[in-house]
Formats: C-alpha cells, sequence, structure tokens
C-alpha cells in the first residue's frame, strides 16, 4: 500500500497598486495595512480552488491539471486576513505555485482590484502552516502598530499577554451549536 503524500501551501493575497494610490491619496491607514487588506467576502474556497485549476490548465495543459485535479484542496480561507492553505500532491505542488503566481485578480468576483497571490510557506503538515499563518498576523499587526505609533491599550501584549506567558485555551461556540434563541438556562 502506497501512502499518498501532499503538501501544504499557506498563501497571501497582496495589494499593491492599492498601496501607491494610497500614497498618492495621503491616506492615512499605514502601508502594513493597506499591502495587506481583507479580500471581498465574494471570494469562497470553491471558486478559488476553480480558479487554480483553471490556471494549472493554461500553463501545463491536460497533464497538469489531471495531476493536480484530484489532489487539489483549499483548505482554509480567511478573507479578513487574505490567507488561504492549500492541500495538493507533493509530487505536483510546484505546478499549483506556479499557476498562483500568474493569478492577478481575486477569482469570482467582478471589477475585482489587481492583487498579487504570494507562496509565503510550504509544508508537510498542515499545523505548520497554521502556526506560520497566525505568527505572521502578529507581526503585521505589530508593525502596523510601529508604523501608525499608537500608544492605546489595545497593544498586541494587551491583546495576547506578555510575550512567555501562557493563557488558557477558549472554547468559541456558535450560538447555533446547542443553544436554542430565546431558551434560558441558569
Amino acid at each position: 500500500m502506497v501512502r499518498v503524500k501532499h503538501r501544504y501551501l499557506l498563501v497571501n493575497i497582496l495589494y499593491p497598486e492599492l498601496l501607491k494610490a494610497g500614497r498618492e491619496s495621503s491616506a492615512k491607514l499605514p502601508d502594513a495595512v493597506t499591502f495587506h487588506q481583507p479580500t471581498t467576502s465574494g471570494l469562497n474556497s470553491r471558486g478559488l480552488e476553480k480558479a487554480i485549476k483553471h490556471g494549472v490548465e493554461e500553463l501545463f495543459g491536460d497533464y497538469g491539471y489531471g495531476a493536480i485535479r484530484g489532489s487539489l484542496q483549499v483548505k482554509y480561507l480567511s478573507t479578513a486576513t487574505s490567507t488561504f492553505i492549500i492541500k495538493v500532491a507533493r509530487d505536483h505542488y510546484r505546478m499549483v505555485w506556479t499557476a498562483l503566481s500568474f493569478m492577478t485578480k481575486v477569482p469570482g468576483v467582478h471589477d475585482a482590484k489587481p492583487c498579487v497571490f504570494r507562496v509565503i510557506r510550504v509544508s508537510g503538515t498542515i499545523r505548520e502552516s497554521q502556526e506560520e499563518a497566525i505568527r505572521r498576523a502578529r507581526e503585521q499587526i505589530l508593525a502596523a502598530q510601529r508604523e501608525q505609533g499608537e500608544k492605546s491599550d489595545l497593544t498586541l501584549a494587551g491583546i495576547f499577554g506578555p510575550p512567555g506567558t501562557k493563557k488558557d485555551d477558549v472554547m468559541m461556540v456558535d450560538k447555533g451549536d446547542g443553544e436554542e434563541e430565546g431558551s434560558n438556562e441558569g
């Protein structure tokens, strides 16, 4: 029995054109925020998968499409951080990376802004990709704070605690996960 190995690609969507436009209009937002801004909510994992498959087919033909068709999956998509994680067979992840490099617009969005898809990390497990995404999100918050020069109470240390301290895990539950609207327990 042969085990199929996969690679996980952590990808950011960046908006360099908006950074240039922001400088010209003297916007008050820090460059780090403008460059890493949220993606429109019109992007979904199915549309992203379809666009990547189409990009691979365009670049590598039927061979490329057939190679990734069964293994390509979008495992995580956050439009708020413009970040997503893709799972693909280990032998063919370079084709997906190439297709992402040639994409210039967010798929499935009419009149989409020009953007760049940047592969940040390629790893053998999804956990490594998740940890890198969290680390980068924290760095972006710090960069935006440094650039803005804010000394408010909403610093990263105020949100996550001082470096080196461990906080208890918190479980988030949707309202529909066991509670009925209007029922009072207590």
